[in-house]
């Protein structure tokens, strides 16, 4: 390899970095002060980077906040599968899926995605970005679902409830955010929920189970 080969190597490196230090900059803006308050001055200083050095990664707030969109993505698929071993030994195979689903939906990642949920009703190419991304993100959790289940590949009761439990888990950690004092309610609901969510797979990998229309 020729100096100039590890030159360019270091160079693409370094603005690979630094693409990312925006990016993580924008989710916790995201995160801190939501969308309105995502501005390019915030994000410069957060990622300790230059306005010029951000410009050139991103022309617009726009650009940025739809990467950050996918940067998103790929830091929750990156949770869910760094976790899905230890799932998939569990003893309670139902139990433990459920719990990895909820799991994955709490802390500052999914306050910053609900911000870009918010944004994207006021914006068209962001809805397209985000309508992406979460078509992505829900065939995965089948294709996992269905991994940790051992459940035919045909087997369309599972995405079903797939989509209920992402439904049940997203609209209780909706109501977290809104009421964060209510910790012990949120937890309670969730158990209530787990519970009902539990008969819903069992019924869906039950042997001789007709095909759902």
């Amino acid at each position: 390899m020729t100096t100039e080969t590890r030159g360019r190597r270091t160079q693409e490196q370094r603005s690979s970095e630094m693409r990312r230090r925006i990016l993580d900059a924008t989710v916790l803006c995201l995160q801190e002060y939501g969308y309105g308050g995502t501005t390019t001055v915030r994000v410069v200083e957060l990622a300790g980077v230059t306005r010029g050095a951000l410009t050139h990664h991103f022309a617009s707030k726009a650009d940025m906040v739809a990467a950050a969109v996918s940067h998103i993505a790929a830091i929750r698929t990156a949770d869910v599968l760094s976790k899905l071993e230890q799932t998939m030994a569990a003893d309670d195979p139902v139990d433990a899926g459920l719990d990895l689903l909820w799991a994955v939906h709490q802390g500052p990642l999914f306050v910053a995605v609900v911000e870009l949920w918010v944004a994207a009703r006021t914006d068209r190419e962001l809805q397209r970005r985000v309508a992406a991304i979460e078509r992505d993100t829900t065939a995965m959790v089948v294709d996992i679902a269905k991994s940790l289940f051992g459940a035919d590949a045909d087997n369309t009761a599972i995405p079903r409830a797939v989509y209920t439990a992402m439904d049940a888990v997203r609209g209780i950690q909706l109501t977290r955010i809104a009421t964060p004092d209510l910790t012990d309610e949120h937890e309670a609901r969730w158990r209530r929920a787990k519970a009902d969510l539990r008969i819903v797979f069992e019924n869906a990998l039950a042997p001789g189970r007709p095909p759902t229309p």
